[in-house]
């Protein structure tokens, strides 16, 4: 088992500055290359409290505004206008920088990019959903609709 400081948000293990342990293939094979974590030492108690500085930073400030954006987030569907082809199959998928840059073009905020997440992944037009984790315990489910760009 390998400990481990998280330096992002990795679903199902843990937020930006928790101290986990997990296998070590898993931490040398993902967590560490990708940098959502690095290996915990001794001296890294200085680290993890940088760490959880910065991530209260970015969060919202209290969870009325969290419940706040909640609810103008899942009030109306977010339209997507991306290329497609013949049956609205699409040439890619939807990314999650898409979907923050139409949330913002629509005047619903702006969100961070890597606290949404796909309920599966989007190739096709029509209606779809995300969630988008706004506070530790508030989750926010948007309404997408995808539609050919002309």
């Amino acid at each position: 088992m390998s400990k481990l400081i998280l330096t992002n948000e990795v679903s199902g293990l843990g937020s930006a500055g928790d101290v986990v342990e997990v296998k070590n293939g898993y931490a040398r094979n993902y967590l560490i290359p990708r940098g959502f974590a690095v290996i915990w030492t001794k001296g890294g108690e200085k680290q993890v409290e940088s760490i959880k500085t910065a991530r209260d930073a970015r969060a919202l400030a209290s969870v009325e505004e969290a419940q706040e954006l909640k609810n103008k987030l899942e009030e109306k569907a977010i339209r997507l206008a991306v290329k497609a082809g013949v049956g609205g199959r699409l040439f890619g998928a939807v990314k999650t920088a898409d979907v923050v840059a139409a949330a913002a073009a629509a005047g619903l905020g702006e969100l961070d990019k890597r606290k949404v997440a796909f309920v599966a992944p989007i190739r096709s037009t029509g209606d779809h959903a995300a969630t988008v984790r706004l506070h530790d315990n508030i989750v926010a489910t948007l309404k997408l609709q995808v539609v050919n760009k002309k």
